[in-house]
C-alpha cells in the first residue's frame, strides 16, 4: 500500500466529515431563501459557521466562507489593500520573503496592476520572519504573513509581528492555512484583523475555506452579486461543504494537543532516521525540540541531488512526498523559501518536504527510511540539472 507523507498538500478526509457531507448533500434549499426549506439550509449553515468560529476564537459573524485558502488570502490581501490604499497614499504592503504563492502572486499582481509597493521582510537562516523595528503607518496599507511556513515548518512570531503593525495602525492578515489544526489559534487573542484557513488541510473537503474577518475591518470584495456574508463574499453558500468543514474542525481541535504530541515524536523519529540513512542531508528550519517547528513537518536538502528526481524515485518506491507547496507542483523551480533563507540555488533545488498527518504511522516513516538511501544514491548520480530559472 502506498505511503503518504504529503499531508501539508492535503490530508485524507475524515470519515465523519464524509458522512456529514453526504447527508447534507441530500438537503434541498438555498440558505438565502425565506421558505422553510431555505431556512433549514440556513440553520445548518449558521450552525457550521458557529462551530468553526469556536475552534478559532472568533464570533460566527466574523467567519466568511470562501472556496479555499487561496481565495481567502486573495480576499484579505486585495480587499484590505483596496480599502486602505487611499488613492495611492498608502501604497506599501509589508510581506515576508518565502510566503505561500497565494500571497506572493497576489502581491505581485497588485504591484503590476495597482501600483502597490511591496516591502519585503527578511527571513533568518531558520525561516523565521525578522520583526521590523518600526512600521510606517502613514504609507503602509497592510502587513500579511504566514503563521507557519508551509515549506520548512517554521512557526512565526505572530504576536510580535502583529504588535509592530498595531503600534502603527496597520491592519494585519495572517495566513494560518498551514497552522490550523496544529497550533492553538485564538483570533481575538492574536489581535489581528484577518486570518485565512482551509478545510482540506484538517480532514474536511476540498473547495471550502474561510477568511476570519474582524467586525471592525473593511475589505473591498472580490465577488459582487447578492451581498451574502456581510457584503464581503457574494454567492450561494455551499451548505454541505460548510457542514463537513465544521465536523472536521471540531474533530481536529478536540484531538489537537494529543495529536501534536504523537506527531512530534513521529517527526523526530523521521528526522533522526533521515540523518542516519543519508548523513549528507541537511535539515531546514528549527531543530527538533524547538517550539518554533510545527509538529508535522520535516524538510531537508539533499546535496548533489535534484529534489524532483528524488520525489519521482520515492514515488516509484511507493512513498509520496513533496518538493514544496502543492500549488507549484510540476514546476521544477528552486524553493523560493530556501532562497529567502539565504540558501544557494543548488540547495534550493535539492529540497524534499515530508509532512505527517492523522493517518501517519511509524511503519510509514520506516518505509520512507528504507527507500531513501537508494533513491538518494541514484538521484545524486544523475546530479543537478543545469537549466535557467525564472527566479534568476
Amino acid at each position: 500500500m502506498p505511503v503518504y507523507l504529503d499531508h501539508a498538500a492535503t490530508t485524507p478526509m475524515r470519515p465523519e466529515a464524509i458522512a456529514a457531507y453526504t447527508e447534507a448533500m441530500g438537503v434541498v434549499g438555498n440558505p438565502s431563501s425565506i421558505h422553510s426549506q431555505g431556512q433549514q439550509a440556513k440553520r445548518m449553515l449558521e450552525e457550521a459557521r458557529e462551530s468553526i468560529a469556536g475552534t478559532l476564537g472568533a464570533d460566527p459573524i466574523e467567519v466568511v466562507f470562501t472556496s479555499g485558502g487561496t481565495e481567502a488570502v486573495n480576499l484579505a490581501v486585495k480587499g484590505m489593500y483596496w480599502a486602505r490604499a487611499d488613492g495611492g497614499r498608502r501604497p506599501r504592503i509589508l510581506v515576508p520573503g518565502g510566503e505561500h504563492h497565494a500571497t506572493l502572486d497576489t502581491v505581485e499582481w497588485l504591484e503590476r496592476s495597482e501600483g502597490a509597493q511591496p516591502s519585503w521582510l527578511p527571513l533568518d537562516a531558520e525561516g523565521r520572519i525578522v520583526v521590523p523595528e518600526a512600521v510606517d503607518g502613514e504609507r503602509t496599507a497592510l502587513l500579511t504573513f504566514l503563521a507557519v511556513n508551509n515549506e520548512v515548518g517554521t512557526v512565526q512570531p505572530i504576536a510580535a509581528l502583529a504588535a509592530a503593525a498595531r503600534a502603527a495602525g496597520v491592519p494585519v492578515h495572517v495566513d494560518a492555512v498551514a497552522a490550523y489544526g496544529h497550533l492553538p489559534l485564538d483570533f481575538r487573542a492574536l489581535g489581528v484583523d484577518a486570518l485565512s484557513v482551509s478545510a482540506h488541510k484538517i480532514g474536511g473537503p476540498v473547495g471550502i475555506g474561510a477568511l476570519v474577518l474582524s467586525r471592525a475591518s473593511t475589505v473591498v470584495p472580490l465577488i459582487h452579486g447578492g451581498g451574502q456574508q456581510r457584503q464581503v463574499r457574494s454567492g450561494t453558500q455551499d451548505v454541505a461543504a460548510a457542514v463537513s468543514f465544521a465536523v472536521a474542525a471540531r474533530a481536529a481541535e478536540s484531538e489537537r494537543a494529543e495529536e501534536t504530541a504523537r506527531l512530534t515524536a513521529l517527526r523526530d523519529r523521521l528526522i533522526r532516521g533521515v540523518r542516519a540513512a543519508v548523513p549528507e542531508a541537511v535539515l531546514s528550519g528549527p531543530e527538533p525540540g524547538s517550539a518554533e517547528r510545527v509538529a508535522s513537518n520535516a524538510h531537508f536538502t539533499f546535496p548533489g541531488a535534484q529534489g524532483d528526481s528524488l520525489l519521482f524515485l520515492l514515488d516509484m518506491a511507493g512513498v509520496s512526498v513533496s518538493t514544496g507547496s502543492a500549488c507549484q507542483a510540476g514546476i521544477p523551480e528552486p524553493s523560493h523559501v530556501l532562497l529567502a533563507m539565504g540558501r544557494t540555488e543548488e540547495e534550493a533545488r535539492s529540497a524534499l518536504r515530508f509532512t505527517l498527518g492523522r493517518t501517519s504511522t511509524e511503519a510509514d516513516v520506516d518505509a520512507l527510511l528504507a527507500a531513501l538511501p537508494s533513491a538518494y544514491a541514484q538521484a545524486a548520480r544523475a546530479g543537478l540539472a543545469d537549466r535557467p530559472s525564472r527566479l534568476r
